[in-house]
């Protein structure tokens, strides 16, 4: 059933699919299929806790422990993200993945689990290495900056919009204005 989901999002998207497709493709009754998950969304919602699907936001790399040059990290993970919505079955898989968190609460805390904690620990890795540098602010809250990344990307995802290389680039812009310590005086 979950590689059938994966055909189904990767071909006419999440929004267009139905049971009775979902049924045919796997070769199994709609009432096999309610037996085991009451909705679409929750067999999704399996595929991609259980990894059948990819995630629809890019994994990070590691951060290193030299001075990171935070702007273009961001810059880095914002156009990935951007760049994987540019592909149908990533704007697919976005799209149903913001559905199906919404609609399980409990599928949900799994999903950003898998998916948002590693965007999280490595924008939080960033921020302390990048302040122990001292180049931001004191106080920056690194998994408020995270929420704020993945947000944009979620709303692109939403409306099908991909950002272009300047509007990511304003992006990072305006969050480093926020977050980068002052000048000492002198």
């Amino acid at each position: 059933m979950l590689a059938a989901m994966r055909r189904a999002v990767a071909g006419a998207g999440y929004e267009a699919l139905t049971i009775e497709q979902l049924a045919a493709d796997a070769e199994v009754s709609k009432q096999t299929i309610y037996r085991w998950w009451p909705t679409k969304a929750a067999i999704l919602g399996e595929a991609l806790v259980a990894g059948v699907l990819p995630a629809s936001l890019p994994r990070p790399t590691a951060a290193g422990d030299d001075a990171p040059d935070l702007a273009n990290d961001l810059l880095a993970w914002l156009t990935a993200s951007s760049r994987q919505l540019q592909q149908t079955e990533g704007l697919g898989v976005a799209r149903a993945l913001i559905a199906v968190t919404a609609s399980d609460p409990a599928v949900g805390a799994a999903l950003n689990e898998r998916l948002v904690a590693p965007i999280r620990d490595w924008v939080q890795q960033l921020i302390e290495r990048a302040a122990a540098h001292g180049a931001l602010r004191e106080g920056v809250d690194a998994i408020l900056l995270a929420d704020h990344l993945i947000a944009i990307t979620a709303y692109a995802a939403l409306t099908g919009t991909v950002h272009s290389e300047q509007r990511l680039r304003g992006i990072v812009d305006q969050v480093m204005h926020g977050i980068v310590a002052p000048p000492p005086v002198r």
